[in-house]
């Protein structure tokens, strides 16, 4: 059975997100319906629709006139599948001395090498996207100069590789949290996988709106990687979680967009330890000076 998409653009988060919903009550219904930002610092946010059967154009023009967006997109998108590609796609990745790799490279993990396993129908937050892949070169960073971080939290976790990367190299269990119920199960599944269970412990939670992490605090690392808009709300928070002499790695953000960052920290305390670029993406390791 085909799959169709349609894919539009419009300025404003509010408009999308209310183009979003009047979407949903199309007939023929979509099967889903996403509203993403565009992160280019043009104001832009993309709704798309995925649909069984062609959708109505005269529909989507009504819904065009109605929220100010530009003409839909709408493509027949071929039958693939997605796991097999993945699969085939994702090769294992290197970042220091750790390995993220799918069961089906199993037999590639090389000896010596601190290895995680996610799943490829997990397949976001792997360590192939150039943020996951900094965090995980950065952690390697701190742990090669003597850091050790005996209170650590992941907000934002995804797939939580990270809260399971620094439970495989440091002592004590480590907090891993998001916003979504979904991907807190998805950490959960992955934890278990990779025989961290008690030592990554998953909670959801927006920021760190939780009594775990309110309880553990003060944090002497912290994962966040998220996006720019998000990561600068909560610039004070993550701040006030951090101990003296602890470490914020942060990520999800562009290169373009990593000043304006660095910016929401450093109003907070916080300093520039390292920067590293991977493609488009930056990582930043930020310091809380302990005087």
């Amino acid at each position: 059975m085909p799959t169709y998409s349609a894919l539009t653009t419009l300025p404003g988060e509010a408009p999308a997100t209310a183009l979003a919903e009047a979407m949903e009550r199309m007939e023929p219904a979509p099967t889903g319906v996403g509203v993403f930002e565009i992160e280019d610092g043009s104001g832009l946010w993309e709704v798309g629709g995925y649909f069984d059967a062609a959708p109505d154009e005269a529909a989507l023009a009504v819904l065009v006139a109605a929220y100010g967006a530009k003409p839909f997109t709408v493509s027949e998108l071929p039958e693939i599948d997605w796991v097999a590609k993945v699969k085939r796609e994702l090769a294992p990745v290197e970042a220091g001395r750790f390995f993220v790799y799918g069961s089906h490279d199993a037999d590639k993990v090389p000896d010596g090498a601190i290895a995680l396993m996610i799943e490829a129908s997990m397949a976001f937050g792997t360590g192939h996207h150039g943020t996951t892949l900094g965090c995980l070169r950065a952690l390697d960073r701190l742990d090669r100069a003597g850091v050790v971080g005996r209170n650590v939290a992941d907000i934002g976790c995804g797939t939580a590789v990270l809260a399971m990367a620094a439970a495989r190299i440091w002592p004590n269990p480590v907090l891993a949290s998001d916003i979504d119920a979904v991907a807190v199960e998805v950490a959960e599944a992955n934890v278990a996988v990779n025989d961290l269970s008690g030592r990554v412990i998953c909670v959801e939670a927006a920021g760190f709106d939780n009594p775990k992490l309110h309880a553990a605090a003060p944090f002497d690392v912290i994962f966040a990687n998220i996006l720019k808009g998000p990561l600068i709300e909560l610039a004070p928070s993550l701040s006030a979680h951090l101990a003296p002499g602890g470490r914020a790695i942060l990520s999800g953000l562009l290169n373009t967009q990593a000043e304006a960052v660095i910016a929401a920290y450093a109003a907070e305390g916080l300093e520039v330890e390292t920067r590293e670029e991977i493609g488009d993406w930056t990582t930043l390791t930020l310091i809380k000076p302990a005087g």
